[in-house]
């Protein structure tokens, strides 16, 4: 198993470096100047071109791209420093330490809700396989799917928010700080970003669990006469989760793009938000940085999913 970690790793560093490269490449071409952005309106008409150029040669923006991007790779590299703000003069690192904390608490929130009860939902609806209970579940699933979750998000703000005033639209609070007005505000928020993993573990786990089911061994356990509790918690939940196990990898993905939405419609100061706000104005050490950070959660939760396997199914080999 070490020798396939290992190379999973370098995998993942080749990957790492292929995506920083090719976003340095995304941001550069892009139309506009950070220069302009950095300056008002009244300083855009007054600096000389020599002050521009200055500006310029401060944050090293004249350097040639293969030129700019190395000596960005070997400060990440070897100094662990991924910039400083363009647009707000901070170091990235500085901002990681104020937005990771927000994305993180909405998001692992929104994740550990929605595995048990996606699963558990899968469940039902396999074991009650054309009652009443699996119709509602399954419809209600397939429009979790479905849903867009920045127009979920904008139903919520306008009936729950304005209409019915029961809970605050915008803004976060630590729950260090405030644990009351904190939950409040990331009830909507964690449920637009819960809503995907729910939909899409119960139906995977349905359609795992009905194959499972139908297998020689499980109709086996029936005819001992075991009890229905005892033939689906350890005879058919273990081989029916493994291709639940892979869809927690992608429901990390889809809770990281998420985010990015949710925190922008809910005006939440975390990861997404930033990520957004430096695309708009070709803030390129942040938006670097950020997909570094993306990049990495995906695939060390990938690499996790892999390994989960093994103690899963005996049968899996790490050669």
């Amino acid at each position: 198993m070490t020798s396939y970690i290992v190379r999973r790793i370098f995998m993942a560093l080749i990957v790492l470096l292929i995506s920083s490269l090719m976003v340095f490449i995304a941001t550069h071409i892009l139309p506009g100047d950070p220069v302009y952005m950095m300056i008002s309106q009244s300083e855009a008409t007054s600096l000389t071109p020599e002050e521009l150029a200055s500006i310029r040669h401060e944050f090293g923006l004249d350097k040639p791209l293969p030129q700019q991007y190395l000596s960005w790779l070997g400060k990440v590299v070897f100094h662990g420093d991924f910039g400083n703000s363009v647009i707000l003069h901070t170091p990235v690192r500085q901002l990681w330490g104020e937005r990771i904390p927000v994305s993180l608490h909405l998001g692992l929130v929104a994740f550990i809700i929605g595995v048990p009860i996606g699963t558990l939902a899968g469940i039902l609806c396999a074991v009650r396989r054309g009652k009443w209970i699996d119709t509602l579940v399954t419809t209600l699933a397939n429009v979790g799917v479905c849903i867009p979750v920045f127009w979920l998000a904008i139903l919520l703000i306008y009936f729950i928010g304005l209409e019915l005033r029961l809970l605050p639209v915008y803004g976060y609070t630590s729950p260090f700080v405030a644990f009351w007005q904190s939950t409040k505000q990331s009830i909507m928020p964690i449920f637009c970003l819960a809503i995907s993993p729910i939909a899409m573990n119960c139906r995977l786990t349905r359609s795992s669990m009905l194959e499972v089911i139908r297998q020689d061994y499980i109709r086996t356990a029936w005819s001992k006469g075991l009890k229905e509790r005892v033939i689906i918690t350890r005879h058919a939940l273990k081989n029916g989760i493994i291709p639940v196990i892979t869809m927690l990898g992608m429901g990390i993905t889809f809770i990281i793009g998420g985010s990015v939405l949710v925190e922008q419609v809910f005006a939440i100061p975390g990861m997404g938000r930033m990520t957004v706000n430096a695309v708009l104005g070709h803030d390129y050490p942040i938006i670097q940085a950020n997909v570094v950070v993306f990049s990495t959660i995906i695939l060390l939760s990938n690499l996790m999913v892999d390994l989960c396997y093994g103690w899963l199914d005996p049968r899996v080999r790490y050669q």
